[in-house]
């Protein structure tokens, strides 16, 4: 029995712990005969420790394509990943039933992760704005190229919250507060000339590019080659643009070379359970 799940870029900018959206790239994961290229997942392993958090008994093999500690969402998916494995163990892969205990597989990731945003979106797929472990999708009719730029080095999600205030001003609250609402309309209605604006934020994002320059650079030079819009894929120090599949060549090319660039796209589909 297996799943396979979305890596995620969470935050979106101003949506801070709120919004994730699922990229396309893949963690699967799961339990009796490994297949090719796979590996052991030790007792170390998030995915093993999200798996025995729920309830889990067997031993796991995993294989993915997420990087792991770049913001997007490695700790996330196999945490849904292991969560989904432990709801298979009990009840098969009945895709009903498995949809039904989606709620109850949000709440145990998020309560290993800390934050629901990246979760919600590997789980459910798409565009997702989550809140107090409940997930809702925000429909969308764009379908754009996701473009992200990896650089070399690694990001501690828990240390960069340690740099963040633990109070921010009135004004800063109402600025991100209405720049993710008109987030959300702008993929709702398709406005992607909204999007540049909506993606502005007072809360994280300057104090983390402080400690990654070149990541901020990456992200001035895709939206000067014509990106929608961009942002720091939750705690960095990846950036994530989006733009036209059409212009998706010249904003990689664009990008600095001292990075991974990979086009993606939005992954429709979350978490899925398949036996093997």
């Amino acid at each position: 029995m297996a799943v396979r799940v979305p890596a995620s870029s969470a935050n979106l900018g101003p949506g801070f712990d709120v919004l994730g959206m699922a990229v396309s790239l893949h963690i699967e994961a799961g339990f009796g005969n490994a297949p090719a290229e796979s590996n052991e997942a030790d007792e170390k392993h998030p995915l093993t420790i999200a798996y025995r958090h729920a309830g889990g008994k067997r031993e796991l093999w995993v294989r993915s394509q997420i990087p792991m500690g770049k913001g997007l969402g490695f700790s996330g998916a196999a945490r849904v990943a292991g969560c989904a494995l432990a709801h298979a163990e009990k009840h098969g892969t009945d895709q009903r039933i498995f949809d039904a205990a989606k709620p109850e597989i949000l709440r145990q990731a998020a309560e290993l992760e800390g934050h629901p945003d990246n979760a919600g979106a590997s789980l459910y797929g798409g565009v997702v704005a989550s809140v107090d472990n409940i997930a809702v999708r925000v429909p969308t009719p764009l379908d754009p190229a996701v473009i992200v730029w990896v650089p070399e080095q690694q990001t501690s999600t828990k240390e960069s919250r340690t740099k963040l205030p633990v109070s921010v001003s009135f004004a800063d609250a109402i600025f991100n507060v209405g720049n993710t609402a008109l987030l959300v309309a702008a993929f709702a209605a398709g406005d992607v000339s909204a999007m540049a604006l909506a993606t502005r934020d007072r809360l994280h994002q300057d104090l983390r590019f402080a400690k990654v320059p070149e990541s901020q650079n990456a992200l001035r030079a895709a939206i000067s080659a014509g990106a929608w819009c961009g942002w720091l894929s939750g705690s960095g120090p990846t950036v994530a643009v989006l733009s036209s599949q059409e212009m998706a060549q010249k904003i990689d090319d664009s990008l600095p070379k001292n990075g991974t660039k990979i086009v993606l796209r939005i992954a429709q589909l979350g978490a899925e359970l398949f036996a093997i």
